[in-house]
């Protein structure tokens, strides 16, 4: 594996291999990694030849009041984990290399960043397709990967790149959970011991969702309240949101129907601690 923190450099080597026939499987991530990023090398390296993951805490996706100083980052361990995954590249830019000047530009999706993160967040979404479409540029990849567990996050990129004609193909790869049910995340690190027990709502609700759709439950607030009530008896926990959404437009649902695609979508805080985790489904 080559650590690579400049553009020039990543875009020559990848040239060579493009050159040589290779296609490019790109894993973007923020670094800390995870069994969960993990997951994502795996299927990239079962559908193309040279894996490259970026590890960049990007400061356009970040608030004010957000934790881009206090997001936990250990490259040296990041270093060894990819490697051990097989990457071929791991591209490690700083962000004078990414945003060398200011920005006068960036990527808007609408309509869909409007809701859920997009509206507890605002600008939130902005920034990660603006780095997105900076790092599809860079790597060129042929196929891309991202986790469901940030089920808005793959319908915005999705529809950036049906939108601007971008010749790559977004993978979405499930949910890796704790075995206790916990969806990994890198801010997972912040919980006290009581929050991450309390946290195990969150999975606990959503399989109790799907229980009740799995035995003809197709009323949507009905489920959503279910949901809530399940979250609500854990203390700490604060909801920002739990709804129900049509995939991948992310409208609003009343009632379920045949051959659609829905997703329901959480964001809840524990103390300090902000985590998401959603169910996919199609009846």
């Amino acid at each position: 594996m080559l650590t690579i923190p400049t553009i020039k450099e990543l875009r020559h080597h990848l040239q060579k291999e493009k050159e040589a026939g290779k296609t490019i499987g790109f894993v973007p991530t923020m670094g800390y990694l995870h069994d969960g990023h993990i997951s994502l090398v795996n299927k990239a390296k079962e559908e193309t030849d040279v894996i490259v993951m970026s590890i960049f805490v990007n400061p356009l996706q970040f608030g004010p009041t957000e934790d881009l100083d206090k997001y936990p980052r250990d490259i040296e361990r990041d270093k060894e984990l990819a490697r051990s995954a097989g990457v071929t590249y791991l591209f490690t830019p700083s962000v004078q290399e990414m945003y060398p000047k200011p920005m006068r530009t960036k990527v808007v999706v609408e309509q869909i960043t409007e809701v859920l993160c997009g509206l507890s967040r605002p600008g939130h979404f902005d920034g990660v397709s603006t780095v997105v479409t900076k790092l599809f540029n860079i790597v060129q990849p042929d196929k891309a990967f991202f986790g469901q567990k940030d089920a808005q996050q793959v319908a915005v990129i999705e529809q950036m790149v049906e939108d601007m004609l971008m010749p790559v193909t977004i993978v979405s790869c499930p949910i890796y959970r704790e075995a206790d049910g916990l969806a990994m995340s890198s801010r997972n690190v912040y919980l006290s011991d009581e929050e991450r027990s309390q946290a195990l709502v969150l999975s606990q609700s959503l399989f109790v969702a799907k229980q009740m759709i799995d035995a003809g439950e197709r009323d949507a607030s009905c489920m959503i309240k279910k949901v809530r009530s399940i979250i609500e008896e854990a203390p700490l926990a604060v909801i920002d949101y739990a709804e129900m959404k049509k995939y991948p437009e992310m409208a609003d649902v009343d009632q379920l129907v045949s051959n659609e695609k829905y997703v329901i979508a959480l964001a809840v805080k524990f103390g300090q601690t902000r985590l998401i985790d959603n169910s996919w489904f199609q009846l």
